[in-house]
């Protein structure tokens, strides 16, 4: 059994019969999962205000509801895709 030790070490699969295949013979460690999980009794975290337009607000909660997340956490998961993004292209 191989150990992913890193998200990047993951493949995108073409269904779910290739990713059924892949996860027979590998498995995440354990740290890997523990540094991802978010902890709720930390709070870790720093308050800030942003002003949005009313209709993009309007429409990010819309596409948020229909996702079923919370519109403050999906703008947090797209920030931080981006920067992770963007921090890899510095990289290359």
């Amino acid at each position: 059994m191989k150990t992913i030790n890193s998200w990047d070490d993951i493949p995108e699969f073409e269904d779910e019969k290739e990713e059924a295949t892949f996860w027979s013979s590998h498995a995440i460690d354990p740290r890997l999962m523990n540094a991802a999980v978010h902890r709720q009794n930390v709070r870790e975290s720093t308050t800030i205000t942003l002003r949005f337009d009313p209709q993009m607000l309007s429409r990010i909660k819309r596409l948020a509801r229909h996702r079923y997340l919370n519109y403050q956490s999906m703008i947090k998961q797209w920030l931080s895709e981006r920067l992770e993004e963007e921090i890899s292209k510095q990289g290359e």
